[in-house]
């Protein structure tokens, strides 16, 4: 193959062509080759010519029986070189798919429109490639000749098309269907065979590229028939415009020698994934979740105390909400229904001190799912800090600036968050970030509010790129907050990143470990997760959790707002730490009980009165709720069989308190206290619902309804997502940010989702 010829046919490579083309170009190559050696039984071959005597050996593959053909043995001699023909054929294309995919030899004929004539001599001489005599160029096998490439390579096969005097171009596909419109497809959706065809003035039969991680520099201008081309990640195609800009070159022609010269030109390890995806396919199912399953229904008699923390964080609704907005329905993992519950704000009676920060509500309903079954309501209020009682902040940016990062709902959208967040802080509060990507940096230390231009300066500047050290990161921003510590402030690290740590300490014990030492210094750690595809949640949460901070996910910059404006006390400002409620449930009135939710916030019994157990944090104005469907003793919707050999006598105790369904505790510390509190109260059968309370109790449990059905609706009967928007438009109420009338359409999305 000629140097010149062979870059020209390089230019014009595409994708690789399916297996079932290449297997139906081999069996006709067969056949040819096959008609056009008998065709000339009778005739000698003579040897090759001198000239042509380097690309004799390559013919010698599908021609050798034709010198059996030449000698003198006659008609007896042709049926063994017949014979001995096919049988290399049945074992040539038997070898190719016992060979590896990405090490198979194409063969490709050209299209046969004329007969070889003999030369003087009456033998039959190997044509000599003409431009004017194309198409007699008979097939030839190219041998691969390439370093061994370091993951299974992708072969891209170019078969000629009919000869042009003027170089050009074009998509043909007389023997197949068309070219895919897009050149990168989803793994559930290989695309379909095609035949493509390169029309050139160079005598050459077919070209193979094979695509590994080394680059092709040394041998792109020769004649070796093997190119080393990098594979393309799903990202890389995204970001530097590899499967648009390869789309334009296969319709177009155009920019094919800038496109490759490029693409040679990259020296990058190889990814995991060679396909590029096409615009619009979204690889949801990849974020990472810590899997629960759901709280089952109990036996009072047999566990009467349900103990589990507080939790105030976001994320799920946020996150169940962009997949809804995506037209899916969310993994059943990342729809915890406490957080999608407290993510709308509730007018439960607040505390007037902050010495006692909140106070609790307790409310009794029917089930709107169960039959016969009731719904118990646990809701606090947090303590609104007025803003001459907000004390000065030490607030530390840590920035996830990773390659990960480079997407517009990412980096970017984070920057963006955190402009806004600065608008709420006083002139005396400080702001430092810290950065992390293969390695920690300090970016900019302590700065008052005042200097905002240059916090906004610092913060624009940065771009993604690189691995994700990101407990590097996090050491360092602990190490930057104590420098500067208010003993009187607060102070707390922001983090924003999509959670994928993979350099340095990535074990979720280990960063547990580090974060708890940490909060007893009196600096907090808050999460906030962006992007999709490669959201690793189950890290934000251990992180939040364990660092007395929340956990939201920035999926807008409505989101932002919410999050870091309008919310923004109570993301700062805690109130109340290690918050724990236990319920003791009257056996005398409650057969079975159910909490809904909380499944990764559940505490043993002893945990609740142990001051070393943490638990979750309020923030200024925060409000939690709970909701609990218990099953009435005498009920017919109980679940649960008596046991045989229980005892059935009542004692004076539990007949005595015949007016209760069970009790209430509350325990819980104040910001800079080691010794924790308790508020007590009953949970009475009357106590029934309010009416300036009723729409938060109705939309609460609308709530409620639909994270259940998210996650199967194992315990909700016959409620449909057409109950849950009935029971949520009539309780709307006051909506100033619409955030409730957005829930009613997350509904409808469901509905269409799941089709029901």
């Amino acid at each position: 193959m000629k140097a010149q010829s062979f870059e020209y046919q390089l230019q014009h490579a595409i994708a690789p062509m399916p297996d079932p083309v290449a297997h139906l170009l081999a069996k006709t190559a067969a056949v040819a080759e096959f008609e056009r050696v008998h065709g000339a039984a009778g005739r000698a071959i003579s040897p090759p010519a001198a000239s042509d005597a380097g690309s004799w050996p390559r013919r010698l593959f599908l021609r050798g029986s034709r010198r059996h053909v030449a000698s003198k043995r006659g008609s007896r001699n042709l049926l063994l070189g017949g014979f001995a023909s096919a049988c290399v054929v049945v074992i040539a294309v038997s070898t190719y798919w016992l060979v590896p995919p990405g090490q198979r030899q194409v063969l490709v004929p050209p299209p046969v429109t004329s007969r070889l004539e003999p030369e003087a001599g009456g033998d039959l001489a190997p044509p000599v490639a003409k431009a004017s005599d194309a198409d007699l160029l008979p097939p030839r096998v190219v041998t691969e000749a390439k370093p061994e490439p370091q993951q299974p390579p992708i072969v891209s096969r170019v078969g000629p098309d009919h000869p042009q005097k003027t170089p050009r171009s074009r998509v043909a596909h007389p023997k197949g269907p068309s070219l895919p419109a897009q050149t990168g497809a989803s793994p559930a959706a290989a695309p379909e065979p095609s035949e493509v065809g390169i029309t050139t003035t160079e005598n050459e039969a077919e070209i193979v590229v094979a695509a590994d991680k080394t680059p092709a520099t040394a041998n792109a201008g020769t004649s070796a028939p093997i190119a080393a081309l990098p594979a393309v990640t799903n990202r890389a195609a995204t970001n530097h415009g590899v499967g648009s800009e390869l789309n334009e070159i296969i319709v177009t022609g155009a920019r094919r020698k800038s496109w490759l010269s490029g693409l040679f030109s990259r020296n990058e390890a190889a990814p995991t994934q060679q396909m590029s995806l096409p615009p619009g396919y979204t690889a949801e199912g990849r974020d990472k979740f810590e899997h629960f399953e759901v709280n089952p229904v109990r036996r009072v008699a047999d566990e009467p105390v349900s103990t589990f923390s507080a939790d105030v964080d976001t994320a799920s609704y946020s996150f169940v909400r962009r997949e809804l907005n995506g037209g899916r329905l969310p993994q059943v993992d990342s729809v915890r229904v406490e957080e999608m519950i407290n993510y709308f704000d509730y007018t439960w009676p607040a505390s007037d001190s902050r010495d006692q920060p909140f106070k609790p509500t307790v409310t009794v309903s029917d089930s709107p799912w169960g039959e016969g079954k009731k719904l118990i309501h646990i809701g606090i209020k947090g303590y609104e800090l007025p803003v001459r009682q907000q004390p000065d902040v030490n607030l530390v940016l840590l920035l996830d600036v990773s390659g990960s990062m480079d997407e517009p709902d990412k980096l970017p959208l984070a920057q963006k968050s955190m402009a806004l967040l600065l608008d709420t802080l006083k002139p005396t509060d400080t702001v430092a970030i810290v950065v992390y990507a293969g390695a920690a940096g300090e970016v900019l230390p302590p700065t008052a509010i005042k200097d905002k231009e240059t916090i906004l300066q610092a913060l624009n500047s940065l771009q993604p790129g690189g691995s994700t050290a990101g407990a590097e990161g996090i050491k360092l921003a602990y190490a930057l907050a104590e420098r500067n510590f208010r003993k009187d402030g607060v102070n707390r690290i922001l983090l924003a990143t999509d959670g994928d740590f993979n350099v340095g300490i990535t074990n979720q014990n280990e960063l547990k470990g580090f974060v708890e030492r940490e909060r007893e210094k009196g600096v907090f750690l808050s999460f906030l997760g962006f992007g999709e595809g490669n959201y690793h949640d189950e890290m934000g949460q251990v992180l939040a959790q364990n660092g007395n901070g929340v956990a939201a996910y920035i999926d807008t910059l409505n989101e932002a707002k919410k999050v870091l404006v309008q919310e923004s006390t109570a993301s700062l400002f805690t109130i109340a730490k290690d918050v724990k409620f236990q319920v003791e449930f009257n056996p005398a009135t409650v057969a079975e009980y159910r909490l809904i939710g909380y499944e990764t916030r559940a505490l043993k019994r002893e945990d609740f009165n142990n001051d070393k157990v943490d638990a979750g944090d309020v923030g200024s104005g925060h409000a939690v709720t709970a909701i609990y469907e218990i099953t009435p003793v005498g009920s017919k919707a109980k679940l649960i069989d008596e046991r045989r050999y229980a005892g059935s006598e009542e004692t004076h105790s539990q007949q005595s308190k015949g007016t209760e369904y069970g009790f209430l505790k509350i325990r819980y510390k104040l910001p800079n206290g080691f010794r924790s509190r308790l508020i007590e109260q009953p949970i009475r059968i009357d106590a029934g619902v309010p009416e300036a309370l009723r729409s938060n109790v109705e939309f609460s449990t609308a709530v409620a309804g639909f994270g259940q059905l998210l996650r199967g609706g194992k315990y909700t009967g016959p409620l449909k997502f057409d109950d849950v928007i009935r029971q949520a438009r009539g309780a709307l109420g006051e909506d100033p940010f619409g955030y409730r009338a957005e829930f009613l359409s997350l509904v409808h999305k469901a509905k269409d989702a799941r089709g029901m």
